[in-house]
């Protein structure tokens, strides 16, 4: 008879033929397409400065920006991942990537604040159809490495991040923000790209009945509680909460914090913007690969918990030591997500899209509310009053004790 690890051995055999034929070329479509789709998201928070002067607006409004984008994006993930796990829709992509195109044209022609809420709100839809269903593909496609899979994903998406800043230096700061329109060529191709991808998904939606993850993993699931499973989702999720409030204070807020402690120009303060988030990109790669050969749970405390020095360090920093410590978090925090969703995946066997959609759900959830909550403590105290509150935000990394140890079990099951 033949043993757990034996079977496993031989499934695994069966992806990795797949992944040599057809994997990689949809692993690497989905990358681009994350990066496409992040490029367009990481406009809105870049042209804050330029729609703050000519809206006059305060920093409650800008919080109340990113909060409307990223509450549109947090409340359908998890209900579109929990829909497709039963009725999976393979053009699900392309059309989402449509409502995104919709909000980029609404938003360069927007005569009001109202109409760039709304504008904000289509293309978090939008966000909320990729994220869950990309991340699904991406593990379907993964042959097995499914650590590897997501961070290929998630490194497209921080790429992309980091281009928006630098972009709209380039291109909308400079000429308007009627030049925004133009990024809906962008949507365009990653609209053709997605429909690609969702032709090979259709073909291929017989994997998806393929037992999902490792076997002796799902084994060593079975012998926690509910309790323990439950407990265990709710500590990743306040990691999740830490790791994307800190966030939010850098993406919504750090061009301002720059502007005002230094007195930089606000093209400069963009280029700072992207030194920071291409670091986040940098590093993205290295959780999932890293979290399969030594333990996503050693992952997340090095990504999370290590920050903390650095983060405690930068509110009394100059101009080129603030520089440097940001590209120090963003390399070392930007591991922590793909390990902390395979991690949760893994708890939750078979249910791939509602694990991703909640995850990606509530980390675009509470990355609006903090950015929300951020911006009304800025305009009753300072910016940089927020960033020494937000630097002892990745203490909470020390909850990631209390995880079990699943590849400690998996030794002596």
């Amino acid at each position: 008879m033949k043993t757990i690890e034996e079977n496993h051995a031989g499934s695994y055999q069966a992806s990795a033929v797949s992944a040599e034929e057809a994997v990689f070329p949809i692993l690497l479509a989905l990358s681009f397409s994350h990066l496409l789709n992040d490029t367009l998201q990481s406009l809105i928070p870049s042209i804050y400065p330029m729609v703050k002067d000519s809206f006059h607006l305060t920093f409650s409004q800008i919080g109340l920006i990113t909060f409307t984008f990223q509450l549109s994006a947090s409340i359908f993930q998890p209900l579109v991942g929990l829909y497709a796990d039963k009725k999976p829709q393979p053009y699900a992509l392309a059309i989402g990537m449509c409502f995104t195109m919709l909000g980029l044209i609404s938003l360069s022609m927007a005569p009001s604040f109202e109409i760039i809420l709304l504008s904000v709100a289509l293309i978090g839809i939008g966000s909320a159809v990729f994220h869950p269903e990309a991340s699904r593909i991406a593990r379907m496609a993964s042959g097995g490495r499914h650590g590897m899979a997501q961070s290929l994903f998630q490194v497209g998406g921080n790429a992309g991040s980091s281009l928006g800043p630098l972009l709209a230096a380039l291109i909308i700061l400079p000429f308007g923000r009627f030049q925004i329109i133009w990024f809906s060529l962008v949507a365009l191709l990653a609209i053709i790209i997605l429909s690609k991808v969702g032709g090979w998904y259709k073909r291929n939606m017989h994997l998806t009945r393929k037992k999902s993850g490792n076997g002796t993993t799902n084994e060593i699931v079975q012998h926690l509680s509910k309790g323990k499973v439950a407990f265990s989702i709710g500590v990743l999720l306040l990691l999740i909460f830490s790791k994307y409030i800190y966030m939010a204070s850098l993406t919504s807020y750090y061009t301002f914090y720059l502007i005002q402690k230094f007195g930089i120009s606000v093209q400069s303060s963009q280029i700072y913007l992207f030194i920071f988030l291409f670091s986040v990109a940098a590093g993205t790669f290295v959780g999932g690969p890293v979290g399969d050969r030594i333990g996503r749970k050693y992952v997340i405390w090095i990504s999370i918990l290590g920050v903390a020095p650095f983060a405690l360090l930068l509110p009394y920093c100059n101009l080129f030591w603030t520089g440097a410590l940001t590209v120090i978090i963003g390399l070392v925090l930007s591991s922590a997500f793909s390990a902390i969703l395979v991690y949760a995946q893994e708890l939750i066997p078979g249910k791939v899209g509602m694990v991703a959609g909640l995850f990606f759900g509530f980390a675009f959830g509470i990355a609006g509310i903090g950015s929300a909550i951020l911006g009304k403590l800025a305009d009753s105290t300072s910016i940089e009053y927020v960033f020494w509150v937000c630097s002892f935000l990745p203490l909470i990394g020390l909850l990631t004790g209390f995880l079990p140890n699943l590849e400690r079990k998996k030794s002596k099951v």
